[in-house]
């Protein structure tokens, strides 16, 4: 860990009406870091990732990232968005729009670039994920595979200095999970800043430079794979370890 992270998140707590679901968090992720949540169902992984770009409104605790607290109230929210991108589980691409139109709106809007910009741009984003041969094509005439890529290209487009994938393969069949962990990896490679909440822990195991246990709204333990997978030191990281080991 840098002595300045990117991202600080400090006491982080999220409450739904009276469930606490974030029960003052913290966690520090440096630059070029490929840091894995993982943790049973209902232990507040994802609601955590929202947090950080604020598509959750925390309740409390600060989350700095480049050195600005981005829970502030005065902040600007689409600013934030374009420095930290986000890939969800359900890929979120406009039905009526091609590949390329998915990831060129958000250069018009965002960024605003020109029509001609945008398309150059959005070529460049799609080529970079393997899809160059798809700029033309609808979701619906693409795998899942390649429509959670197209939404990778879309977050990469707008140049964010770090990325949240929620759960980025959990909608895939198993045949198509490869194609999208490959471009996780080029990233990996790339230098890119990663936040994941995913069940792969075998990617988890191969590619993570940390991995975050959490249950019930608590960091439990973090470290790296060989220590968390191969010698968790907390009864409750060695009891979930050994069920999905069976």
């Amino acid at each position: 860990m840098t002595s300045s992270p990117i991202l600080d998140v400090q006491g982080l707590r999220k409450s739904f009406g009276t469930l606490e679901v974030l029960k003052g968090v913290d966690l520090a992720v440096a630059e070029r870091e490929l840091v894995f949540i993982i943790g049973p169902s209902g232990s507040g992984k994802s609601t955590m990732l929202r947090c950080c770009n604020r598509l959750e409104e925390p309740s409390g605790g600060a989350v700095i990232f480049d050195g600005e607290d981005i829970a502030a109230k005065a902040v600007d929210l689409n600013a934030v968005r374009q420095k930290i991108g986000m890939v969800f589980q359900s890929f979120n691409l406009y039905p009526h729009m091609t590949a390329e139109g998915n990831v060129a709106l958000a250069l018009r809007k965002v960024l605003k670039k020109s029509k001609a910009e945008a398309r150059e741009m959005a070529l460049g984003a799609l080529d970079g994920v393997g899809l160059s041969d798809k700029a033309k094509s609808y979701p619906n005439q693409l795998s899942g595979g390649q429509q959670q890529r197209v939404a990778i290209a879309r977050a990469l487009a707008l140049g964010p200095k770090m990325v949240l994938f929620d759960e980025p393969t959990s909608a895939l069949d198993p045949e198509l999970v490869g194609s999208v962990l490959e471009v996780m990896r080029d990233l990996r490679e790339s230098g890119m800043t990663m936040l994941v909440v995913s069940h792969e822990m075998r990617f988890a195991r191969d590619a993570a430079d940390r991995v975050v246990f959490m249950d019930e709204g608590e960091i439990v333990e973090e470290g790296p794979p060989a220590q968390i997978f191969g010698d968790p030191q907390m009864p409750r990281t060695r009891d979930f370890v050994a069920r999905i080991d069976r």
